[in-house]
């Protein structure tokens, strides 16, 4: 059992260590580029583009956040011309919101970039720890999603 929990407190040290770095990145972004959409944002228009169009309360559910919160970050995208609120055809009294043609090629533009840098940074991995890396790190985040949602 010492071995197990030895390789979790290693593991979670190099997570922290990853966020860590993550956080800076992304603030020192932020900094450079105000009008910059944060990552929560982002995550937002993520689903949005990837699953269509939502309700705010569906939306605020499939990120696990707080409704106030997402209603905030929609204002935000909504005001940056990347999503856009019509009315449900099933609820009149209700809105969908979804991705327009801005914030579809925001993120392609974003997805690319990212993409390149992953592929950069990894360049010199044989293909086999790539994969690895790839299978496990998918691995690890379904278990966390599975411990964090009670599955």
């Amino acid at each position: 059992m010492a071995d197990h929990t030895d390789q979790a407190d290693e593991l979670g040290t190099q997570l922290a260590r990853l966020f860590r770095l993550v956080d800076r990145l992304q603030s020192q972004h932020q900094a450079a580029h105000p009008d910059a959409v944060d990552r929560a944002a982002y995550l937002l228009l993520v689903h949005l583009v990837k699953d269509g169009p939502r309700r705010p309360g569906a939306l605020a559910e499939a990120v696990h956040s707080d409704p106030s919160t997402v209603s905030r970050q929609l204002a935000h995208l909504v005001r940056l011309g990347y999503v856009a609120r019509t009315p449900d055809p099933d609820d009149g009294r209700a809105s969908l919101i979804a991705a327009t043609e801005e914030g579809a090629r925001v993120f392609e533009e974003n997805r690319r970039a990212r993409t390149e840098r992953i592929a950069t940074m990894l360049a010199d991995w044989p293909a086999e720890e790539r994969a690895t890396l790839t299978r496990l790190l998918g691995r690890f985040t379904t278990s966390m999603e599975d411990y964090w949602t009670g599955r």
